[in-house]
């Protein structure tokens, strides 16, 4: 079932994770982590199917990253190994984890460069019935594929994920799980019409323009 993503959603945090596919991992440089890498985008950075993207004067090379966005349905906290984690998930998003990565590198951590206004995109729509293990994850910018993955490469998979998060903070309804990139990140420029979609989903189509 596929349900309209009201346009008033904010989650109460958005809880990214890094480096969840090995092959992103090395195309940046990194080591493939021992456990979950996470950190924290900001929810102001929410936009919609359809909202432009938009490229901030401080950062110069601004990258699309597409996911899959897991929606959380009810409270969690401490989940244990005896629980379905997916017992509190609401349905699943095309998300784009728009990343300013000239200054992700310069400040040595992501919440500036993970957190611009418009760099959260996400839709089109909340699946509630899919399989989130394996499915087909596309990114194009002007129609050319950029990113081509499926979930099942991700490094920790989304039952780890739910549970792993839980450990550290309690998840509540609304909250948004970005699950990790697949290869293939690249610039978006002015202009550009940049789509994410995963298979089940839908596609989630944005276009690029200058801040101001």
């Amino acid at each position: 079932m596929k349900i309209l993503l009201p346009r008033n959603y904010r989650p109460g945090k958005i809880v990214c994770v890094g480096r969840n596919y090995a092959e992103h991992a090395a195309e940046l440089g990194n080591e493939v982590p021992a456990e979950p890498l996470l950190f924290l985008k900001a929810p102001s950075a929410i936009c919609f199917d359809g909202d432009p993207i938009l490229l901030p004067d401080q950062s110069e090379q601004v990258e699309h990253e597409a996911e899959l966005g897991v929606i959380i349905s009810r409270r969690c906290k401490n989940i244990p190994d005896t629980a379905d984690p997916f017992q509190f998930v609401h349905g699943y998003v095309c998300l784009n984890d728009v990343t300013a990565r000239d200054l992700q590198r310069r400040d040595g951590q992501f919440a500036r460069a993970k957190s611009f206004d418009t760099f959260c995109p996400i839709g089109p729509v909340v699946a509630t019935e899919i399989d989130p293990g394996n499915l087909d994850i596309t990114c194009r910018v002007n129609g050319e594929i950029k990113q081509s993955a499926n979930t099942c490469r991700m490094i920790f998979p989304l039952d780890y994920l739910i549970r792993y998060i839980s450990m550290q903070m309690t998840l509540e309804p609304g909250d948004l799980i970005a699950t990790g990139t697949p290869s293939g990140v690249s610039r978006l420029k002015a202009g550009d019409i940049c789509s994410i979609e995963i298979a089940g989903i839908g596609t989630l189509v944005n276009p690029v323009q200058r801040s101001g």
